[in-house]
């Protein structure tokens, strides 16, 4: 019997050693080993940190593709209204320049006002009086990118063909969930991360409560929660940069630069002010505010979502905190009302033995 058990402890350790490195040296197993590697990383702050990056470049890469070779019919058209427009005005001052002026006056004032409202109707759809090379480069198609998945949506760029609508479809389908992904790790992470410097900072400026039990000293260890005014000062001072800074570069003033901040961070995007629209400036200049913004708008979203959970745990806390003091006044005011009772129960006994 002992040596028929060593023969198949034997025999099943060479099936396991042979199982073992049968399936290392499959290069099917060492792709889905990878893949499984690859999927948890991606699910790691870090990993969704860099995949919303990645997918914004991703995406400003396939729109400057799709919408910078295009032809812009809106451009054409307005060069069409305005080379029309400048014939009938010679056709009309060469008949009534001389022999008749309030005639010439009308029907001028009637091709300006069609010219009108051709440009202001062109405006509404987009137009900029820009090319599509000069719309879409890159800095622009990667806050493009960012408006899109993260809800934003300015409405100064905006794809004209088909391809790219139906392109902006699918990565917003796409990108939505990515970002809720990232919103939500970015929150625990720096979460956790200023929890651990609020209380580093609160404990050395705090002397500990100790508790004397049996002649020893031992401190009173308290849960310590971030209250949500300091979520409400990091949003404030973050926002009074962002005023600063836009406000030195586009020359806005500190309320429509804190306006701008705000309803980026929101996730509003009206899109009346955009930083790097201003036609004046240089393209570099442009290129180059439009990447701070999309690093700002993005670690902007990370501090929020930090506040988010930090003020849920504060509140939570309270609503137990108060909870509590709701229960012990209850039950103050029960034992109240029951001493209340038993005293006038008393007292009428008390009445009844007197009279008897």
């Amino acid at each position: 019997m002992d040596r028929q058990n060593i023969h198949s402890s034997v025999h099943s350790s060479f099936r396991s050693r042979d199982s073992t490195s049968s399936t290392r040296s499959d290069p099917r197993e060492k792709i889905k080993d990878c893949l499984r590697k690859f999927i948890a990383f991606m699910f790691t702050q870090v990993g969704v940190g860099a995949l919303v990056v990645c997918y914004a470049i991703l995406g400003a890469a396939g729109f400057m593709h799709i919408e910078k070779d295009s032809p812009d019919e809106q451009l054409e058209n307005v060069k069409q209204w305005r080379q029309s427009c400048v014939e009938q005005l010679w056709n009309i001052t060469n008949r009534y320049n001389v022999l008749n002026q309030t005639q010439w006056m009308y029907n001028s004032n009637h091709v300006l006002k069609i010219f009108q409202n051709n440009i202001s109707n062109a405006i509404h759809q987009g137009y900029t009086g820009r090319t599509p090379e000069d719309i879409w480069s890159f800095p622009a198609a990667l806050m493009y990118s960012l408006s899109v998945f993260t809800m934003i949506g300015y409405g100064n760029v905006v794809p004209k063909t088909a391809w790219g609508k139906v392109s902006t479809i699918a990565y917003a389908c796409f990108g939505i969930p990515i970002y809720i992904l990232y919103f939500c790790n970015m929150g625990k992470v720096l979460a956790q991360s200023f929890k651990w410097l609020y209380i580093t900072a609160h404990e050395c400026s705090r002397r500990e409560d100790v508790l004397i039990e049996d002649g020893e000293m031992q401190p009173i260890k308290r849960k310590v929660t971030v209250p949500s005014t300091a979520c409400l000062w990091v949003i404030s001072f973050y926002i009074l940069s962002g005023t600063i800074m836009f406000g030195a570069w586009e020359k806005w003033n500190y309320l429509d630069s804190t306006y701008f901040c705000v309803i980026s961070l929101c996730k509003i995007g009206f899109g009346d002010f955009v930083p790097g629209a201003n036609i004046a400036d240089s393209a570099e200049g442009s290129h180059l505010k439009l990447v701070i913004n999309f690093i700002y708008v993005l670690l902007g979203m990370g501090l929020v979502a930090m506040c988010y959970n930090l003020m849920c745990e504060d509140v939570q806390v309270k609503v137990r905190e108060l909870r509590e003091e709701l229960k012990n006044c209850l039950d103050d005011i029960t034992l109240k009302i029951t001493v209340c009772m038993n005293d006038t129960k008393y007292y009428h006994q008390r009445q009844t033995r007197n009279v008897k």
